[in-house]
């Protein structure tokens, strides 16, 4: 609302009419203005936990570090033993999956391993490809997995026998044993320099026709 204080006569008159359109339009200017830059809070994300109902992430269960561990080695009547040839020695793993290191009397690159998984452990095939990669040959099918295979007779079952060399800068042999009993897969696996693996070849497959159930 504008107040009129012109003074009385036409010129004065004509003089308020313009200041109070000068006015009215400063007004209307300024009105506009604060229309214009008012601020308007954002609403959330969704999602966010500032968002009304929302609930914060819940924290992940404790314990739960993604890793499986092994399952036990088998005991008593389960467990796999054998005999050792003559200079050979042993120890025993106290975890992992590897069950057993055996020594053959010979000095240089090769190891000797136990290791037993529950169940099948994947499968014959997958294992024996594991092992070929191992020493960098190629995968093989169920044809060629027949051909390699041999067999050994022992008190705790037939023992499957696989027996690989790689060529190239840095040769291997590995001769590798598979006994399924019990519901546990045993893996007795040798691998290392080809003329060390080739002088342990023959006590290597003697302690295979050794292996029995019921290990102390």
């Amino acid at each position: 609302m504008i107040i009129n204080t012109c003074p009385a006569g036409v010129p004065g008159l004509w003089t308020c009419i313009a200041a109070a359109c000068v006015s009215s339009l400063l007004l209307a200017g300024c009105s506009r203005d604060e229309v214009t830059h008012a601020r308007v809070a954002k609403a959330p994300p969704p999602g966010s936990a500032s968002q009304a109902g929302a609930m914060p992430p819940m924290a992940a269960p404790g314990g739960m570090s993604g890793e499986v561990p092994p399952p036990p080695a088998p005991t008593g009547a389960d467990a796999v033993a054998w005999t050792l040839p003559s200079g050979w020695t042993e120890s025993r793993a106290s975890g992992g999956m590897r069950y057993a290191t055996l020594k053959p009397p010979v000095a240089g690159n090769i190891d000797v391993s136990v290791i037993t998984l529950a169940g099948p452990a994947g499968g014959e095939l997958a294992n024996v490809n594991r092992w070929r990669g191992q020493i960098g040959l190629a995968p093989i099918d169920e044809a060629a997995l027949a051909k390699a295979r041999a067999t050994v007779k022992a008190p705790a079952g037939t023992v499957s026998v696989y027996d690989f060399t790689s060529e190239g800068q840095s040769p291997s042999r590995m001769v590798a044993a598979l006994l399924v009993t019990r519901g546990s897969s045993w893996f007795i696996k040798m691998v290392g320099d080809p003329g060390l693996v080739a002088s342990a070849r023959a006590d290597f497959i003697q302690l295979l026709e050794t292996l029995r159930l019921g290990a102390t």
